[in-house]
């Protein structure tokens, strides 16, 4: 199986900029989908980011919210995928998390049950 530990978040004002990491053991991440997902309180689970396995290109998809403003990229020598946000807004906050799965297709990976594995989430408080 696939282990997901995502770095810590923190407390960061308005505009500015954080970058999560996803560093996973057990397998090649290169060989699964990653997505980052966050979920404030009193919300649902929203989609954030999501990079393709290698043999699907390694293509980016992003929510709505965040489409601009937030990256997802792989360093395969770390084995780790990075969510590096960018202006971040007070809507941001929220308890973030990776997922990775094998074999998902395209119009799944806004889905978190077609993940397979789950860091234990990070908190991001964005506040002045």
């Amino acid at each position: 199986q696939v282990q997901l530990v995502e770095s810590k978040g923190g407390l960061v004002q308005p505009g500015d900029s954080l970058r999560l990491a996803c560093a996973a053991s057990g397998r090649t991440l290169s060989t699964y989908g990653v997505g980052w997902f966050r979920q404030a309180p009193g919300k649902e689970r929203e989609f954030v980011a999501h990079i393709r396995s290698r043999s699907h290109g390694g293509s980016t998809y992003y929510g709505d919210s965040v489409k601009g403003r937030f990256t997802i990229a792989r360093d395969n020598a770390k084995n780790t995928v990075y969510l590096e946000m960018s202006s971040l807004k007070s809507e941001d906050t929220a308890v973030y998390s990776c997922a990775a799965g094998a074999g998902i297709i395209l119009s799944s990976i806004y889905n978190p049950t077609q993940y397979d594995y789950w860091g234990q989430g990070t908190q991001v408080t964005v506040s002045s």
